[in-house]
């Protein structure tokens, strides 16, 4: 019915095929409370799969009407955490949308892949393999909050869902850790949008790949079961309740032979688009009750004009079959009444079970009783003339935190934990990595090794549970973009379940649950591993690039600013926060003696980081740790010789900045002087562009690919100095800008001709291109 009256929602197929061992999962092995959709004991089903969304919204619509006709009383008091039948009319609705039935009876504007604005849903699934990952990550985090007793995480996916190689990755994670808690329901119909082979079968090879679902989770070290026949509901029955049995300590993959589209008339490949013309002979066929076939409205005649229906037109029709379907149910009140004390039975068990929270149990909340606070804890004091790293020292405050909150913090790297320096986040909780048996006390994941893809996607779904933070680190050159995909259905997931909280309550205050993506060994002062890895290029893949509120990316310069930036991030709870971190050792600076504004004020995402001692001749702003030292420690004392004075702020953070009220950024960084001002970076020039406003600034503003290629392999010295961003080249550039007209309007004159004389001669300087 929702695919005749929402032709172009896709997928019908799917959603078919894995119809019967779902209506098994909800009304036979689950344990969950129909009433309380985010109770945090109950075994989850989480759709990977999420393009079977018309699968998930239908069953979900007729559990809720079966229990409003024979058990009433198991039904949530609140209307929005219901999921009712009319809800079916919001298939694919724009919330604004405002056709009369919609708007009559409050539908529930409907996405196309399930998110958290849909009761029961825990996660924003649907990019290719990112559901598999994120929801072994929910398994985790529900396995390390409530120990032995942990809920089950059903995950329903595809065998082509299987094929991503996130998924293997993931996969072997979950099987490396021993994610008991785990079950993936496959619906193994061999049939994607362009293949009816998608896997190997027997002696006939696959179009995509050369294993079958069972080998491919055998590999991993899972449990497997096979279902012959995913029609069969004995058979599935069997295989469930077996599932729930094991006892061996590994996650477990149950295997369904299916038919995509199954009874449906159209069947295989062709079932996942083009279905039956919209209210054809073909649609009625495939209904299988006759008592509702029968009395279906044929929409035909004046009441419908086939070529040129009206949306109201069709949202009536639909309306009208789901009145028809409703009437039936209810002239069958045996049925569904047994159906009914199903659901009331899994409340009982879930009851019964009496999960709590384990001895040792993390609290998140002491994290962000934390959050916020700039003054940097004892355990963390930086002394002036000491040498430190930015990775140590967010490793420190990461650590800092995973201590006091007892170990609310899950970490993993791409095999760099301690070239990343986030070993130190995990240092405080045992050797070795995590296992569910022999060493759950550990915080450090072993994510498949090099993986970047699959450690976003877990991470994300350890942090969605909200009882932890997800922790990655790599080369920024790397995470950034692997990352950007599970980062993104991360923050929709947390969008999606704030709105549905506000319209339950709608004072509510958001609070998202932060996943941190570490960009590590960032800019250009990981020379040695040459342009594939020194890369300016991630930030631009962040910074600015989500809904306000959603992500936070941190680029401190100073060690000392990473505590403050990072508590400041945590405040504001973000789905996403990204710190930029360099790899080389750095002295800590006495910021007070050289005139510097306090490592604290970076808390404000943009600050002066030093004003001009008298008239200025120049504004600069600066962004990024290698060319900020490399201004501070040499570029200064030359202008300072030269008797020149400039203004400079330092970027932090763009997103913290953004958050701050608009009085308070002008008063910070006044408009005018992203006017006159010229920027240096070391990430890509499009990231100055908010600050830096006008065509002469941004042509003068130096960056590293302003000599038209990716800076060569060296040591960071060596690579600045080739880029051009050296100090004595930022003093050059400064001066070029002041002499063809980029004077402070603050500023009585230009250079004077002392001034002029002071200035060191330089060799000519390659064209600074715009």
């Amino acid at each position: 019915m929702l695919f005749n009256y929402a032709p172009l929602s896709g997928h019908p197929g799917g959603s078919i095929s894995s119809g019967r061992f779902v209506a098994s999962l909800l009304f036979d092995a689950m344990s969950y409370d129909l009433s309380r959709p985010d109770r945090d004991d109950a075994d989850v089903l989480s759709y990977a799969a999420g393009h079977k969304a018309l699968g998930l919204y239908a069953m979900w619509a007729l559990r809720n009407e079966i229990a409003r006709i024979a058990a009433p009383q198991l039904l949530a008091t609140e209307a929005n955490d219901q999921f009712r039948l009319e809800d079916l009319l919001g298939f694919r609705r724009n919330p604004t949308t405002a056709t009369p039935l919609f708007r009559a009876l409050g539908a529930r504007p409907l996405d196309g892949h399930p998110t958290p604005a849909t009761p029961f849903v825990r996660l924003a699934t649907g990019a290719s393999g990112v559901g598999i990952g994120s929801s072994l990550g929910l398994a985790l985090a529900m396995g390390d909050w409530f120990g032995d007793t942990a809920p089950k995480v059903h995950i329903v996916e595809g065998e082509g869902g299987l094929t991503p190689g996130r998924v293997a990755e993931a996969l072997a994670f979950a099987g490396t850790a021993s994610l008991r808690n785990a079950v993936v329901h496959v619906d193994w119909n061999q049939s994607s949008i362009d293949s009816d082979r998608v896997t190997r079968e027997g002696d006939q090879p696959g179009d995509y790949v050369q294993w079958d679902p069972l080998e491919l989770f055998h590999l991993h070290d899972w449990n497997v079961v096979y279902v012959p026949d995913g029609a069969d509901f004995q058979r599935v029955f069997a295989a469930q309740r077996l599932a729930l049995e094991l006892d061996n300590g590994q996650p477990t993959a149950i295997v369904y032979r299916t038919v995509k589209g199954w009874q449906y008339g159209i069947e295989g490949r062709a079932s996942h688009g083009a279905g039956h013309k919209l209210c054809s002979a073909g649609y009625y066929e495939a209904i299988p009750i006759a008592e509702v076939r029968d009395v279906l409205p044929r929409c035909e005649g004046e009441q419908f004009c086939a070529g040129g229906t009206s949306a109201p037109m069709v949202e009536r029709c639909f309306w009208d079959a789901l009145l028809t379907l409703r009437h039936w149910l209810e002239t069958h009140f045996d049925d569904v009444a047994l159906l009914a004390s199903r659901l009331a039975s899994s409340r009982e068990r879930l009851d019964g079970f009496n999960r709590k929270p384990r001895a040792g149990a993390p609290s998140i909340e002491d994290v962000y009783a934390l959050a916020g606070v700039a003054t940097r804890p004892r355990e963390l004091e930086l002394q002036p003339g000491t040498q430190t790293t930015l990775r140590a020292e967010l490793g420190r405050a990461l650590g800092f935190l995973n201590k006091f909150s007892g170990g609310s913090v899950l970490i993993a790297a791409a095999d760099l934990l301690g070239s990343t320096s986030i070993s130190e986040a995990g240092k405080e909780f045992g050797n070795g990595f995590y296992h569910r048996s022999e060493n759950a006390d550990s915080r450090t994941l072993s994510i498949g090794g090099i993986c970047e893809d699959a450690m976003a996607a877990v991470l994300a779904g350890v942090s969605s549970f909200g009882r932890h933070i997800g922790a990655g680190a790599s080369y920024g050159a790397f995470i950034a973009p692997l990352s950007h995909i599970a980062g993104r259905l991360h923050a929709i997931g947390d969008q999606a379940a704030w709105e549905r909280q506000r319209a339950l309550s709608p004072d509510a205050v958001r609070k998202n649950r932060p996943f941190i993506v570490i960009c590590g060994h960032a800019g250009l002062k990981t020379g040695e591993d040459g342009p594939t890895h020194a890369d300016p290029q991630p930030l631009q893949l962040l910074q600015e690039n989500f809904p306000r509120g959603s992500m936070v990316t941190l680029t401190p310069w100073d060690p000392a600013e990473l505590w403050p930036l990072l508590s400041a991030a945590l405040a504001k709870r973000p789905s996403i926060i990204a710190p930029f971190v360099t790899r080389p050792n750095e002295v800590v600076l006495d910021r007070d003696a050289l005139g510097l504004a306090p490592a604290s004020d970076a808390v404000q995402g943009v600050y002066r980081l030093r004003k001009a001692r008298g008239e200025s001749a120049a504004s600069v702003i600066l962004q990024e740790s290698a060319v900020t030292y490399a201004f501070v420690s040499e570029t200064l004392p030359l202008l300072e010789r030269a008797g020149i004075e400039v203004d400079a702020w330092y970027v932090a953070s763009a997103e913290l900045f953004d958050l701050l009220p608009r009085e308070e950024r002008d008063w910070i960084l006044p408009p005018a002087i992203g006017e006159r001002a010229i920027g240096i970076t070391g990430f890509t020039l499009a990231t100055m562009y908010r600050w830096i406003r006008s065509d002469r600034g941004r042509t003068m503003t130096m960056h590293p690919f302003m000599n038209g290629h990716y800076p060569g392999s060296g040591s960071g010295r060596a690579v600045l100095h080739e880029a051009g961003l050296d100090g004595e080249a930022q003093f050059r550039q400064i001066v070029r800008h002041i002499e063809t007209g980029g004077v402070d309007t603050n500023s009585s004159s230009r250079m004077s001709a002392a001034q002029e004389r002071r200035v060191p001669s330089s060799p000519a300087q390659p064209v600074v291109s715009g």
